[in-house]
């Protein structure tokens, strides 16, 4: 099973999923018997990537919103002293 098939929500990996598209189309029975395996594995390796590519944008803006809100309590912190 994989993740939707959209090209807008996965814009590194469009060739790859129009290709596994294609694939699907041209062959109705085959790709039951493993003949879209291959795209398929690099499908799922195009998403891996991408997620971990989300995932390190992910952790850098959670380290700027921690050292704002740390700043901020510090701030008010001084404040109330």
């Amino acid at each position: 099973m994989h993740l939707p098939l959209t090209l807008h929500r996965h814009p590194l990996c469009a060739d790859i999923i129009e290709e596994f598209q294609k694939c699907h189309s041209d062959h109705p029975l085959g790709k039951f018997l493993g003949q879209c395996t291959d795209l398929k594995i690099k499908l799922d390796l195009c998403f891996r990537q991408e997620k971990a590519i989300k995932r390190q944008a992910n952790f850098e803006q959670s380290k700027k919103l921690k050292e704002r809100l740390q700043a901020y309590r510090k701030e008010t912190a001084d404040m109330q002293s």
